[in-house]
């Protein structure tokens, strides 16, 4: 007969077909499938729409101390990729992480097909789209943006009976505003939100904050360079805590080579790094912030080991009423250390117990200024982790408890470690998307802080 067409494996078979075509003295085999839907539109118009499917098979194979990884897009011959894995680990020296592989239980659904999604995911979302266009459009102004949707399902498969399977939700809705030549306020502004599944998201009330800040840039004031008492919302401080959180390995720290390395030898675990209350926090059972509860590692670095994939995650706290309590540690690095076991996690929480909103926090200040975003993040000195970046999309000038205009964009150089240890005021705690890290780094609740002294380092012509 001709014609006829099989169904692709699924992860679950894909997993089992490689593990049993394995010959090394341990494998892992790890299947990740993304169903994503998207939408972007400019100047008051949708532009494009799509679905895309991709998955990707990673094969770890053990040979005695070593390791080696490979990993395809397609599995037109599954059994090649085993061997070349194998290949790699039998030409490799041994791995300095080298350890068991994690045991365990097979999840209940690991043999449930992937998790999909469609266009239709935006209906509510687009016909809010449509409307803003319109009002955009009568008052002179643009407005343009960009939405995602993608259910990711992760199958992990061990030679120690492990399985595991996950499906991660993750959505994001970017919108930018900008203001037409002869219209009232000036400039433009960003807003953007996480979501896991688009019913807690109102475009109307996205448009209507970008609507305000636009009116704020109707004046518009030039600033020198200097030092500004600032308030970063929680936007800007999800960019740069990410940014902190990336570089706490516990390994690198150890060494010598971070801002969380102690003089003289050792770690910075027990400073005290920021104000008394303030709590930074990773949960992968935190609901809106939920995300994969094991370890996954397609390869070994300072903050993951490809021995440790399938380990089982759980709450960590990094800090603790100011205090350096835990850094990233895999079980490699943990022995050498003698740490506990505190495994990288996809979320993060800064919590000071403030209840200030920024609303409130711009009218207790005096003289200030309130930043949109950040963006072009650069490290410039990983021994005190000093970044550097711009300004974008509003920068305004607080006088008196009130917004009186938009300023010029600015080069900043910070340090988000010394920014705790010099904070003036910690506000309310609330889920935010983070705006130079929006394709990697999603799950972010972060409070507004208030800096006495942000160093704007130059002026810049950005916008």
């Amino acid at each position: 007969m001709t014609g006829l067409t099989s169904d692709p494996p699924s992860g679950a078979e894909l997993v089992e077909r490689a593990l049993s075509a394995s010959r090394a003295d341990g494998c892992v085999v790890l299947v990740e499938q993304s169903s994503s839907a998207n939408l972007r539109w400019a100047g008051n118009t949708l532009t494009t729409n799509g679905v895309t499917q991709g998955r990707a098979v990673t094969v770890v194979s053990v040979v005695g101390a070593s390791v080696g990884v490979r990993s395809a897009t397609t599995v037109d011959d599954l059994p090649a990729l085993v061997r070349a894995s194998e290949t790699a680990a039998r030409e490799a020296e041994p791995a300095e992480d080298a350890g068991p592989l994690v045991e365990g239980p097979a999840d209940g659904g690991f043999t449930d097909p992937a998790a999909q999604t469609s266009a239709s995911v935006f209906s509510r979302v687009a016909a809010e789209l449509g409307d803003r266009f319109r009002a955009a459009g009568s008052d002179g102004l643009g407005l343009y943006g960009y939405a995602s949707h993608e259910l990711s399902t992760t199958w992990l498969g061990s030679s120690t009976g492990l399985r595991r399977r996950h499906v991660q939700p993750n959505g994001y809705l970017e919108l930018t505003g900008k203001s037409r030549p002869g219209a009232s306020g000036g400039g433009s502004t960003w807003v953007g939100q996480h979501t896991r599944d688009w019913s807690d998201l109102s475009v109307t009330a996205l448009d209507a904050e970008v609507r305000r800040r636009l009116a704020w840039g109707a004046r518009q004031v030039e600033l020198p360079a200097g030092r500004y008492e600032t308030l970063l919302p929680p936007s800007a401080v999800a960019d740069l805590m990410g940014y902190a959180y990336w570089t706490a390995a516990g390994r690198d720290a150890a060494e010598g080579r971070t801002v969380f390395s102690r003089p003289g030898g050792g770690t910075r675990v027990g400073d005290q790094l920021g104000p008394a209350g303030l709590r930074l926090s990773s949960d992968p059972y935190d609901p809106p912030l939920a995300t994969r509860p094991f370890s996954v590692a397609s390869a070994s670095s300072s903050m993951t080991s490809v021995f440790d994939n399938g380990l089982p995650l759980g709450a960590t706290d990094w800090l603790v009423d100011g205090r350096l309590t835990a850094l990233v540690q895999t079980r490699a690095s943990a022995r050498e250390t003698g740490s506990p076991v505190t495994p990288y996690v996809d979320n993060l929480t800064l919590d000071g117990g403030g209840t200030a909103t920024t609303d409130e926090m711009v009218a207790a200040t005096g003289r200030g200024l309130l930043l949109t975003c950040l963006w072009y993040i650069r490290e410039v000195d990983p021994e005190t982790l000093l970044l550097t970046g711009l300004t974008r999309d509003g920068v305004y000038l607080v006088e008196d408890g009130e917004v009186v205009g938009a300023v010029n964009n600015f080069r900043w150089n910070e340090s988000p470690v010394a920014l705790l240890g010099r904070l003036a005021e910690v506000g309310r705690t609330s889920r935010c998307l983070p705006r130079e890290w929006s394709d990697d780094f999603t799950r972010a609740r972060m409070p507004t802080l208030r800096v006495p002294d942000f160093n704007m380092s130059s002026v810049s012509q950005a916008s």
